[in-house]
């Protein structure tokens, strides 16, 4: 099996993000920071997941173990990544950090090395190129012939940058309320088109609800479309209804008795 990387792609400003600040603010505030960047780290081969395992009497204690920090510490800063939303309980004794799935890198090893082949032929072509220019007068003496050589190399890199441009997963967004909604950009510009006026609505809406219920949504776009059609639904049977006289009892998906 071929050998993975993974690394976290922090933004430059992640230092500057309000909860990050009010949890430096804190007493011991540096070292529940740490403790989060931690906890991050050893989520990443999951894709931002962690799992109570058993080993110790509660996930507290058993994440302590595995960070060599203290049990105390770490209870703190479980307790305020829940309060702000930067980590979900889920079923099975899953814990999911919700900024880890949009900042994960990760490389394979057998990748590392095709890319540095590349790069290696690439200085040879152009070494090979120049030796080839020396040799010959006109040629080297032809700013237009090494002008060409320079431009040819460009478009080679161009394509190879283009070309793993789109092998990347699109970047997703923390959004809502609780900043526990994951958009991409297109999702994001997709809502706006579709349901102007009501998009931000329904994402503060599906974000309250997840943070009061703990529920947890596959694609958190195709659940704003359901419900919005859902509305859309019951505005047109209740309005039906109206006209007939008859009392409407439709609720929407996220409802409950």
């Amino acid at each position: 099996m071929a050998k993975r990387y993974y690394w976290l792609k922090l933004k430059a400003d992640w230092f500057s993000d309000k909860r990050i600040k009010k949890l430096r603010s804190i007493a011991g505030g540096d070292t529940h920071t740490i403790i989060y960047l931690k906890m991050m780290l050893l989520s990443l081969k999951d894709e931002g997941k962690l799992y109570f395992e058993g080993v110790e009497d509660n996930f507290a204690l058993e994440i302590a173990l595995a960070l060599d920090e203290d049990a105390e510490n770490v209870k703190l800063t479980l307790a305020f990544l829940q309060r702000h939303g930067l980590i979900e309980i889920g079923d099975d004794d899953e814990y999911q950090l919700t900024e880890v799935p949009e900042i994960i890198g990760s490389e394979t090893a057998s990748t590392i090395r095709s890319r540095e082949c590349r790069e290696r032929k690439k200085q040879l072509t152009l070494e090979q190129k120049a030796l080839q220019c020396n040799a010959d007068e006109t040629g080297c003496n032809n700013p237009q012939q090494v002008c060409r050589v320079e431009r040819e190399l460009e478009i080679e890199r161009d394509k190879e940058i283009e070309g793993e441009g789109k092998k990347e997963t699109p970047a997703h967004a923390l959004l809502g309320k609780f900043h526990n909604i994951l958009l991409s950009d297109a999702e994001l510009d997709g809502l706006k088109k579709e349901l102007p006026g009501k998009w931000e609505y329904y994402i503060d809406r599906l974000s309250v609800h997840i943070a009061s219920s703990g529920k947890k949504y596959n694609n958190h776009a195709a659940t704003i479309y359901k419900w919005a059609q859902e509305d859309k639904a019951k505005e047109t049977g209740a309005g039906n209804a109206l006209k007939k006289g008859i009392p409407d009892y439709s609720y929407s998906g996220e409802d409950s008795l």
